[in-house]
């Protein structure tokens, strides 16, 4: 099992990479007990 610092790292890593590849959108962390255990991403696409 890894530190919560490698788990902090981790979870900054993942929203980095979604914004990296997001427009438009919301990311949203889920907690439960003081730690974050899902990201969910809304994405939406803009048609001209």
């Amino acid at each position: 099992m890894g530190s919560k610092q490698e788990h902090t790292e981790t979870i900054f890593e993942r929203i980095k990479e979604m914004l990296e590849t997001m427009k438009f959108g919301s990311i949203t962390l889920v907690v439960q007990d003081g730690k974050v255990i899902q990201l969910e991403r809304s994405e939406k696409v803009r048609i001209k």
